[in-house]
């Protein structure tokens, strides 16, 4: 498991929480990646996707390393999911029925007219301002006279307030429709609306949306009671309400959830939340993760041994056993474990990652070979996976190649959104490369690229 802090500028957001911002916003978010919560997290979403009628893969799904339970969507090819929403997840259903919401806001083109409201807002805005004045004077003699003092209210509001409601009770409108997609792609599927159900019971019960203070048109979303209360009209008429999750399927995501508490969590949360009676698979993951994290190195090593004894073909625990050889300074030896993970798990560009880097730390010629065969595999599948372009980079840098080097560095950078370093680095590459190659081509385009601006 790995995590990155990245800007990020987003536009519009369709958000699943309630208490999530509505407007533009720019902020540092850190992200996290792993190959197991990813497979786990896209074997929940593709159904759904093919039950909208969009193209299974082509959305990926993006952790957040934020505790509090949300998800988003920010542009059409990316659902955002707080590690907090997996975590208080006790079933799968539940966060399924979290991605089923937001894929309804994709299929149903949401964050393109958000925009085009969030366009109209801000005229709204601006016309109101030039026109305030006259308002105050018109609703003032109007009151004089008995009338509505309608203007007046406007313009105690102001321009800017009353944008701002306009564009949130829109939004409200897009949530009740996502909503109800949800339902729909549920029922498709076959599964139940039934952790969907209790997702919106625990928001409902939380303190902050039970107050009677609270103004319902300043938020995105519809009052979780209200949306309550038309789930629980409305899912239990499907037929796949009583369905339950299949035993391999929560075994799945117990092991995902102790997984996030173990690598996040300190080393009091961990034994008080796995203490060392429970001899579940999910307790001792997660204890031995919590070992190899708080300096118990050799106690790490005997329990992810002893996992791997009990289920030898799973990759995931090799991956583990690799990791916390390779961040104990001890490269060579992590090399294997890497090498059985991606024999296991083919398909994973994470993976294949951790075996690179591993391998660049061995920095023998056969080594560097290998990984640089590795990470290109990795970047090739993945073409988001930074630390697969920084190792790859290294790589080519112990290897004399400096010109690939520089364009590994480039792509890495563009990806952080660090894009002066990017140019930076393919500048750098241009004269090293063979004129006109792939290579070359690739740094020409990013030397030549402009940044997009925020819509």
């Amino acid at each position: 498991m790995h995590r990155r802090l990245a800007a990020a500028a987003l536009a519009a957001v369709m958000a699943f929480s309630a208490s999530a911002p509505a407007f533009a916003q720019s902020r540092k978010m850190s992200f996290i990646r792993d190959a197991e919560i990813e497979q786990v997290l896209r074997e929940y979403l593709d159904p759904l996707l093919g039950a909208a009628g969009l193209r299974k893969g082509f959305i990926r799904v993006v952790l957040v390393a934020d505790r509090s339970f949300n998800a988003f969507v920010a542009d059409g090819k990316r659902v955002f999911v707080n590690i907090g929403a997996i975590m208080e997840s006790t079933t799968p259903n539940q966060i399924i029925g979290v991605l089923a919401h937001e894929t309804g806001h994709i299929a149903g083109g949401h964050l393109a007219r958000m925009r085009a409201e969030i366009d109209k807002a801000t005229a709204i805005a601006i016309i109101g301002t030039i026109l305030g004045g006259a308002a105050v004077i018109g609703s003032a003699r109007s009151a004089q006279v008995g009338t509505s003092p309608a203007g007046a209210i406007g313009a105690i509001l102001g321009p800017s307030e009353l944008a701002r409601r306009s564009l949130l009770a829109y939004q409200r409108g897009e949530e009740q429709a996502a909503d109800r997609a949800a339902l729909n792609f549920l029922e498709k599927t076959g599964q139940s609306a039934k952790g969907m159900l209790e997702t919106f019971e625990r928001m409902a019960s939380d303190s902050l949306f039970s107050s009677t203070r609270l103004d319902k048109y300043l938020l995105s979303h519809p009052l979780p009671q209200e949306r309550v209360a038309g789930l629980r009209e409305a899912a239990p008429k499907g037929a796949a309400f009583g369905v339950k999750d299949p035993p391999a399927r929560q075994a799945k995501h117990d092991m995902i959830r102790a997984k996030l508490y173990a690598f996040t969590g300190d080393a009091g949360e961990i034994s008080r939340r796995y203490p060392a009676h429970n001899q579940t698979l999910p307790a001792r993951y997660a204890r031995a993760i919590g070992d190899y994290r708080f300096g118990r190195p050799d106690a790490a090593l005997r329990a992810i041994d002893a996992l791997i004894a009990e289920q030898p073909g799973n990759a995931y625990f090799r991956e583990l056993k690799g990791q916390a050889l390779l961040e104990a300074g001890r490269a060579s030896a992590a090399v294997a474990p890497l090498r059985k993970a991606v024999s296991l798990a083919p398909n994973q560009p994470l993976i294949r990652t951790m075996l690179g880097h591993a391998l660049v730390a061995q920095d023998t010629p056969a080594a560097i070979a290998e990984a640089i065969k590795e990470l290109l595999n990795a970047t090739g599948r993945d073409p988001d996976n930074f630390e697969g372009y920084r190792y790859l980079s290294q790589a080519y840098a112990r290897k004399g190649d400096e010109g690939n080097a520089a364009l590994a560095a480039a792509r890495g950078a563009l990806i952080e959104g660090q894009f002066q370093d990017a140019q930076r680095f393919a500048r750098r590459a241009m004269p090293l490369l063979p004129a006109n190659s792939p290579a070359y081509l690739a740094a020409r385009d990013i030397v030549e690229a402009k940044p997009e601006k925020s819509q």
